[in-house]
């Protein structure tokens, strides 16, 4: 069985039905899913991990690092279209309080300030719980703002579609597991790991992004992050193009180990998009298996 950040009606509810149409097991928190994975309460749990808006999902990036190892086994990418939901017999002038999560409010300010702006926006803990929430008769919230499938599952009346202010907004998702075997290498890949430096010094980002430019490895996103041991202290939570097995990344990978402190690594899987990297001449496997056979005969000529 699976986990996800739930509610059900959450977009992550909805990235998890276009992987399996199985029960599966909601929890309240990106934390509690992804410890319910480590607990082996579930088999694995779907959790947000980006958003092309609002950028990285910080509770997914460190907790992923926080607690006993898990690994990524898939991404899904679903655009996300939001609109604006009431208890029926509510209008646009009633709106005096609108309930919904942090990235929803933000993804949706401008329309917001501009369709309601008599009304107060209030952070709740996912966009479905927000529907939840203004669903009942009690509540002292007027709307919510979160995707149809939770205005529809809580019996909410739509006011307004599509009121996002980037209509191209997709988030990406990511089904966790515990350590096994890396999927299969498909040659449209994604890595992603986390790189700790030994020190704080002049270069030293730079030391770790020449690992993957000296081997021809392009990064598709990068964010620092606290390392929650003391202020200025930063790890660094990287994605990038290929497999585990491309021999690139491996050398990548091993160059990483030789000069961090430590290198999390957090699984090599399958890109959503189905695109494949751009691989320059040089770094193909064939290319290093070459070097590699040259080196040999200048160890051994007479072999």
């Amino acid at each position: 069985m699976l986990g996800y950040f739930g509610p059900a009606g959450t977009f992550t509810h909805q990235a998890l039905l276009t992987v399996t149409s199985e029960d599966a097991m909601a929890f309240p928190s990106v934390a509690e899913a992804l410890d319910a994975v480590r607990d082996g309460q579930v088999d694995g749990a779907v959790v947000p991990i980006e958003n092309s808006v609002e950028g990285g999902v910080s509770a997914t990036l460190d907790k992923l690092v926080a607690g006993s190892p898990l690994m990524i086994v898939r991404e899904i990418v679903i655009p996300v279209q939001f609109g604006l939901y009431a208890r029926p017999g509510t209008g646009l002038d009633d709106v005096r309080s609108v309930l919904t999560h942090g990235h929803a409010a933000a993804q949706c300010r401008d329309w917001l300030s501009v369709m309601v702006s008599q009304a107060t926006i209030v952070e709740a803990g996912s966009t479905a719980g927000a529907a939840q929430e203004v669903a009942r008769p009690d509540s002292r919230h007027d709307a919510a703002v979160c995707a149809r499938i939770a205005g529809q599952l809580y019996g909410l009346e739509e006011l307004a579609h599509q009121i996002e202010d980037n209509p191209g907004a997709v988030t990406r998702f990511v089904q966790v597991s515990r350590p096994g075997p890396v999927p299969p290498r498909t040659g449209a890949d994604k890595t992603t790991l986390v790189a700790y430096m030994h020190e704080d010094h002049p270069g030293a980002l730079l030391e770790i992004l020449e690992q993957f430019a000296v081997r021809g490895v392009n990064l598709s996103r990068i964010e620092s992050r606290p390392t929650k041991t003391f202020l200025g202290s930063y790890c660094f939570n990287i994605d990038a193009e290929g497999h585990l097995h491309d021999r690139r990344m491996a050398e990548t990978l091993m160059g990483l180990h030789r000069i961090c402190r430590d290198v999390v690594f957090l699984g090599s899987y399958a890109r959503a998009d189905g695109v494949e990297p751009d691989v320059r001449y040089g770094f193909l496997d064939a290319d290093f298996d070459e070097a590699r056979g040259w080196l040999e005969r200048l160890e051994h000529p007479d072999r």
